[in-house]
């Protein structure tokens, strides 16, 4: 009897390390896929928010979009602009009708009229009389 009591404590031991070792690895398990999925989240967030994330991305790409349409814009208005200086050297119609623009310059015999610019009337800081 001395012997089998001593191999159904050893069993009993056995089976409850084994128990031990069961739980101890099913936490290990749970801390990992926590750790992991902890993980993963905080890598999805960078990629998204991050400095070089996704948002940042698609600003950079809107930002570049907005200053292409600029950069387009000047080159039409620059064209446009050595255009005119092309006739100011050039045409003499050109000089003139810049002359009679800017400078009001008249022919002999001209008259020219000036209208009071228009002024935008304020609703409510007039006072009625």
């Amino acid at each position: 009897m001395g012997g089998s009591a001593a191999k159904i404590v050893g069993t009993a031991k056995s089976g409850l390390m084994k128990g031990l070792f069961g739980r101890v690895q099913s936490g290990w398990r749970k801390a990992v896929t926590v750790a992991v999925a902890a993980l993963a989240i905080g890598m999805g967030y960078h990629v998204i928010f991050g400095q070089n994330g996704l948002t940042a991305y698609e600003q950079k790409r809107h930002d570049s979009r907005v200053l292409e349409e600029q950069s387009k814009s000047l080159l039409r208005e620059n064209e446009l602009l050595k255009g005119h200086v092309e006739r100011l050297q050039n045409d003499p119609n050109a000089i003139e009708h810049q002359a009679r623009e800017e400078l009001h310059y008249t022919r002999p015999g001209e008259v020219i009229y000036t209208l009071p610019a228009a002024t935008p009337s304020v609703s409510g800081s007039q006072s009625k009389k």
